[in-house]
């Protein structure tokens, strides 16, 4: 573990001064580099925040093991599913104008998503029925649309755009009735495809604009600027049985991510660092807010955190059992983020009202409200279930808790 010239200059107080052991929040810098030490992530970035105050960041290993190059504290990560929290706090703000309501059919704004059927048997069966109603905004914020994965688009969402998306899924049936089940998949695009609808620019411009630009994300987008593209990290995948513990899958400088993006995806789309990221999460934490540039009212925040699953239900009585980034039980969802209800039922340490996600390559961040703390872990390792990183994170950021 390395504490970088540039790492420090991002420490704003000591932990003490926010209620934090220095000594035991090296278990979080020694957990991250105890994962390389034992060639299971490449390298990573752990950051901690309490009251508003980064006391904790780290580097270790590399950002690129086939160049030797060590991970620096302003590497550019792909965030992967980490970039729905975004998506969903930039429609809000366009809520929060009046613009629309949360149960406004989803049709209304994108018409190609009306009337759509439902599958009437098991996933590969042809037979159809009517929908008991069309999805809302709330159920694509929520992930309750009916809406599947990916894997039917055929490359849209690598070679098209957000309009040949809606296109797309306008011919293709529902997986559920909307409302009826948490199925983890496109809605955060469609969300994303709001924005540009409803705020009237593409969401890259819509994003830079609303959010962005008012935080100082200045290493925030769709793709990484030419310039910058040697900051890049190296995108791993798990080694499978005869091979290394992990594999390269995306070398820095074929990345499709150094070349601008057609398809602006609201679900996975984003390439952040781990100092920009911590700013967003600091606005989130401070109630919208962060160095005079206000995004989002602190009681819409407070109500895009609340659990929002149909009946209070948690995810282990709504899910289909498809891929997520959390645990199910004692797991609620709101708009855009999972809230862990009950630290008890999850078995997960943590506080009752903490908000979250992470992404497809292990990265994960942490809000706790009644804590008023932030963590923060980048790597770049597919799957994100390789490893139990996050349970092990929360336990070693929250024990460092000494007030």
């Amino acid at each position: 573990m390395v504490r970088t010239a540039e790492a420090a200059r991002l420490i704003e107080a000591e932990p003490e001064e926010v209620g934090l052991s220095s000594a035991r929040l090296g278990n979080v810098a020694a957990l991250a580099q105890r994962y390389v030490d034992e060639r299971k992530f490449m390298g990573a970035i752990t950051a901690v925040a309490r009251r508003g105050k980064v006391v904790h960041f780290e580097t270790c290993g590399n950002m690129d093991d086939e160049a030797g190059r060590p991970m620096q504290a302003d590497t550019i990560f792909r965030m992967a599913s980490m970039t729905k929290p975004i998506a969903s706090v930039g429609l809000m703000t366009l809520y929060e104008e009046g613009r629309f309501q949360l149960d406004d059919p989803a049709a209304r704004f994108v018409p190609q998503l009306g009337g759509l059927k439902v599958k009437a048997g098991p996933s590969d069966s042809q037979t159809l029925r009517e929908a008991v109603r069309d999805m809302t905004i709330a159920d694509l914020l929520r992930h309750t649309s009916g809406l599947g994965g990916s894997s039917a688009l055929n490359g849209t969402l690598i070679h098209g755009t957000l309009d040949d998306l809606v296109e797309r899924l306008g011919e293709l049936p529902l997986l559920c009735d909307p409302g009826s089940e948490w199925n983890y998949g496109l809605s955060t695009d469609v969300v994303g495809y709001l924005c540009q609808v409803i705020g009237g620019r593409r969401l890259d411009e819509f994003l830079a604009e609303r959010i962005f630009g008012p935080l100082g994300m200045e290493d925030t987008g769709f793709s990484v600027r030419p310039s910058e593209a040697q900051r890049l990290a190296a995108g791993y995948r798990k080694g499978q049985e005869g091979e290394p513990a992990y594999v390269l899958n995306d070398a820095p400088a074929g990345s499709r991510f150094t070349r601008p993006a057609t398809y602006h995806s609201g679900a996975g789309g984003l390439v952040s660092t781990a100092a920009d990221y911590i700013r967003f999460c600091k606005m989130l934490a401070n109630g919208g807010e962060l160095d005079g540039a206000r995004i989002l009212g602190a009681r819409t925040l407070r109500f895009m955190t609340m659990n929002h699953l149909p009946g209070g239900r948690d995810l282990a009585a709504m899910s289909n059992g498809g891929p997520t980034e959390t645990a199910r039980e004692g797991v609620g969802f709101g708009l855009g983020f999972a809230v862990l209800l009950d630290p008890t039922v999850s078995q997960t340490l943590g506080a009752a009202g903490e908000y979250y996600w992470g992404g497809a390559h292990s990265t994960a961040f942490f809000i706790s409200p009644s804590e008023d703390l932030i963590a923060l872990f980048l790597t770049q390792l597919t799957p994100s279930s390789s490893y139990p990183v996050r349970r092990e994170l929360r336990a070693a950021v929250y024990s460092s808790i000494i007030d």
